[in-house]
């Protein structure tokens, strides 16, 4: 007790005597600036140990998150550039459109000064070492910490709509957080950071707050940079709130799982509270977490090696224990047939896969005899990433239905959104898309397909599928065994990419450094793309 209170001591007088210096150096930019980078936040949001010994420390999980390497992305600047290339004419209009959520602190600050979001200004990261440093801090804390309740859940807050209150005074800046903080604890919090003020707010576990930069459209662009329409891109606020998690899950109770029992919030002069929920933002992108782990010179990564490590083992996980679930019903063998239906469960508050539309989920599907020989397989991953017998992998102008029933081994049941141009061609050109030929990724609970909104709407066949409804899927095949010989092994597994293989050698034709970097890094670990979210086995 008496060490950890002696830390605790030193880590508060290094904090302040720190900041005590910089302001008697008359460092007057930053005495009350409108953000802050997260270094001013982990000395005393760092080393948070639980008394069953678990490290939840705020920090660390974070930097390892997506959010913290939203600007650091490499498939997020490939796609940039992509379309800066596709559409010159509204080069600065992407920038802006898509630094909204990435780089959200310059955005917002270039917006007060009446100018537009720059993306590439800041890049590459290494080379701007000072320069940029609000841009590489991505989703930082004094971002969403600084939302306040205004026009939450509103369209006018989609978009990275949110708002951040202007300070009644030159050191009072509100810091919005999930518990009443006071006294020494709130002393500190001032001193240390120049005038922000930890303030009590119970809109902090909203998920509306989620849906400012959770809920995305993307304004499509004709002919000489012309506003044709939009593009409803990441709708996963919608998706929820046509669900029936409402009632049952916000955002952060999945995405930020509470710690059990009391834990600490601060290493200085800790204090613990019931219902602390650790900022890992586990989601579904393990494969951005891989590359930025593998490519971190190259990306300039603050995260540590291990920690990155953990974070993509976490998503993993999380994603096999709470994303789906796939089991057999009515297996049948007869006339040199195998008949079976799949129920494929989405056990997510919104569709799966959710969010940016290069995701897919798909049924691999398998049949071995009494000797191991394969009998019939549908859906198979290859080792560069593409299904077998997915007609988007072969040819960029075509896709997979929705089926039904499969009964032939060229037939995948890919559970997916498909982009449409305004010419009605499948393209995975953000700026270029209006609509979607196909979306049949699967539904949370309590979802209605007749009475959901357009922009969340079901398109394509599974639209009247009987089977395609709230909560799931059951796909039926009837596939033949030609000379296989029982007794059958019969095998399932719902498989899932963050990146499909179209999305990613689309970029190939460009010849920036951003997209050629990228397509060299997925052919190097196309192997990875993937991961089985469920499964499922029988024998007949």
């Amino acid at each position: 007790m008496r060490t950890a209170w002696a830390c605790s001591i030193f880590v508060f007088i290094v904090v302040l005597s720190s900041f005590q210096m910089m302001k008697a150096a008359g460092n007057h930019e930053e005495l009350s600036p409108q953000f802050h980078t997260s270094d001013r936040c982990l000395a005393c949001h760092n080393g948070l140990i639980t008394s069953s010994g678990q490290d939840i420390s705020i920090g660390i999980d974070w930097r390892s998150s997506v959010m913290a390497n939203s600007a650091r992305d490499p498939y997020w600047q490939a796609s940039v550039r992509r379309e800066t290339i596709d559409h010159a004419e509204s080069n600065a209009a992407i920038q802006d459109e898509c630094t909204v959520c990435h780089m959200p602190i310059t955005r917002y600050l270039a917006k007060q000064q009446g100018k537009e979001g720059q993306a590439f200004a800041y890049l590459p990261f290494n080379a701007h070492p000072k320069g940029s440093a609000y841009a590489e801090d991505g989703v930082t804390c004094s971002v969403c910490h600084q939302i306040t309740k205004e026009k939450l859940g509103t369209r006018a807050s989609f978009n990275g709509g949110f708002s951040v209150l202007a300070p009644p005074s030159k050191n009072d800046h509100p810091e919005y957080g999930p518990f009443e903080v006071s006294g020494p604890h709130q002393h500190i919090m001032e001193t240390s950071t120049q005038g922000f003020v930890p303030t009590f707010a119970r809109h902090i576990r909203d998920a509306a707050l989620c849906g400012t930069c959770h809920q995305l459209y993307t304004t499509a662009r004709g002919a000489g940079g012309k506003d044709i329409g939009y593009l409803p891109e990441q709708m996963p606020y919608l998706e929820w709130l046509h669900s029936d998690f409402p009632n049952k899950y916000t955002c952060q109770e999945c995405h930020m799982p509470e710690v059990h029992g009391a834990a600490p919030i601060t290493a200085v002069l800790p204090v613990e509270r019931n219902g602390v929920h650790q900022h890992v933002f586990v989601g579904g992108n393990f494969f951005l977490q891989r590359m930025l782990n593998l490519y971190r010179n190259d990306l300039n990564v603050a995260a540590l090696p291990q920690e990155l490590t953990n974070a993509s083992n976490g998503t993993i996980a999380f994603l096999q224990s709470q994303a789906a679930r796939v089991s057999f019903r009515n297996i049948a063998v007869t006339g040199g047939k195998l008949q079976a239906e799949v129920l494929v469960e989405n056990l997510t508050g919104h569709k799966l896969p959710t969010a940016f539309p290069s995701r897919r989920a798909w049924l691999h599907f398998l049949v071995k005899d009494r000797n191991g020989r394969v009998a019939f397989e549908s859906g198979a991953l290859n080792p560069d990433g593409s299904i077998t017998g997915n007609d988007n992998d072969s040819d960029a102008e075509h896709y997979e239905p929705h089926y039904r029933e499969i009964t032939s081994s060229d037939q995948v049941e890919i559970y997916e959104d498909i982009l449409s141009d305004s010419a009605g061609h499948v393209t995975t050109g953000l700026i270029a898309a209006t609509g979607y030929l196909k979306d049949n990724r699967l539904l949370p609970t309590g979802f209605d397909k007749a009475t959901a909104e357009k922009d969340i709407r079901v398109i394509g066949d599974a639209a009247d599928d009987p089977a395609f409804t709230a909560g799931g899927d059951v796909v039926r095949y009837s596939v033949p065994l030609t000379d296989a010989q029982g007794p059958l092994h019969i095998e399932v597994e719902l498989l899932y990419q963050p990146i499909g293989f179209r999305w990613a050698h689309n970029l190939a034709p460009y010849k920036a450094e951003e997209t050629q970097r990228f397509v060299k890094y997925y052919e190097s670990m196309s192997t990875t793309t993937a991961v089985t979210l469920a499964r499922a086995e029988a024998t007949r």
